[in-house]
This record gives structure tokens, sequence and C-alpha cells, in this order.
């Protein structure tokens, strides 16, 4: 039986398990979640009753970054997480501010399409001042954002890069360029442009 991953299209959590999956060169089932109509048993599996879930075998598992360690450790090859400790450790304190300061503001423009713009602008600027903070880790003679290799990191951040013309979040020129020129890197890859929903696609003309 294949793995199973309940997605939603427009889920940027969802998009790094999709990334994640094409890396590996996975055979997985991909279930699309309608969230207007979501269905009974994703309740049960997560009970925070959101996107993404994977389902392998008599496992259970939400929340992304946990999916994806546990598909880095299952299906080692190619591996995502940097072999080295101190890297592994500094990719996951990296993932954690992601997750705390820059996502909760694009989960918010995702799920809330009827938002003030005010309230808009302010989830925009979040997004904008963490990004800015974050491209400090961009070395110059890396291709991807801590490590010459793609590593977790990257696959977390990129559907973000990817939505940011989408909810018209716009970076400063001296952040913009090398953040873009990275981001195109990552998108020009096979794996990236294989992990999109249909949604995903039409995001970006």
């Amino acid at each position: 039986m294949p793995i199973t991953l309940y997605s939603y299209g427009y889920c940027p959590y969802s998009h790094r398990c999709r990334i994640v999956f094409r890396e590996k060169e996975m055979e997985a089932h991909i279930e699309e979640v309608d969230i207007g109509a979501k269905p009974e048993e994703l309740a049960i599996y997560n009970p925070y009753n959101q996107t993404p879930v994977l389902i392998d075998r008599s496992l259970v598992l939400y929340e992304s970054n946990i999916i994806n360690e546990y598909l880095d450790d299952r299906f080692p090859h190619p591996q995502l997480m940097p072999t080295d400790i101190l890297l592994r450790a500094k990719v996951r304190l990296l993932l954690y501010k992601i997750d705390a300061e820059i996502f909760p503001a694009l989960q918010a423009l995702v799920l809330k399409r009827n938002l003030k713009k005010d309230r808009a602008d302010i989830l925009r600027q979040r997004i904008v001042a963490g990004l800015t903070e974050l491209s400090t880790q961009l070395p110059k003679n890396y291709r991807y954002l801590i490590d010459k290799e793609f590593t977790m990191l990257d696959v977390a951040l990129a559907p973000l890069l990817w939505r940011l013309s989408y909810y018209k979040i716009e970076l400063p020129t001296r952040v913009a360029t090398p953040l873009y020129k990275y981001a195109e890197r990552v998108f020009s890859r096979p794996s990236f442009i294989e992990s999109m929903s249909v949604v995903e696609k039409s995001m970006r003309k």
C-alpha cells in the first residue's frame, strides 16, 4: 500500500511534503483535500483537522517538518538533512524560526481571504521582516541557504517564496536580488516543478 498524503493545493506546508516526495522519487498517493468540505477522517488522523497528514501503514503523522524528517530517515537518498551534527542543529533551529516567525503570517493570508487591507498589510510586513533577516543566511559562494547542497531548509522556504507575488508581498531591493536569484535556482529543480498542485501552478504565470 503506497504512502498517502492528505494535501491542500493552497497549503504551503503540504507543498513542502510534496517537494520531498519528488526529491526522493517516491511512490505515493496524494489525497487532495477540499478545505470547504474536509473528509471526516482528516480530523481523526489530525486533531487539528489540518493538512498535511501522512499515512504510512499504521503510522499517522502531521506537521510538515516532522513528516519530512521521517521521510528523510525512511528514504535516505538523497539525504535532505545534513549529516554534520552542527549543521543539522542549525537547520532545525532555522526551521523553527521560519515556522514561528514567518509562516503564521502566510497561513493567515492563505486561509482568510476577506482580510481588511490594513490587517493584510501587517501580515505582509511580518513576512518581509522575516525574509529580510533570513537573507543574511545566504552565503555568496553557496547555491542554497546554508549549504552547497539542497537541504530541508530549502524545502521549507520554497513554498513561501513561490507565493510572494501571488500575495502581493514585495521585498526591499537590497534583499530581493539575492533572494530572488536563490529562489529561481530552487524553482528550476525538477522536484519543485513536479511538486506543484494545479492551484500553485496558477499562482505565477
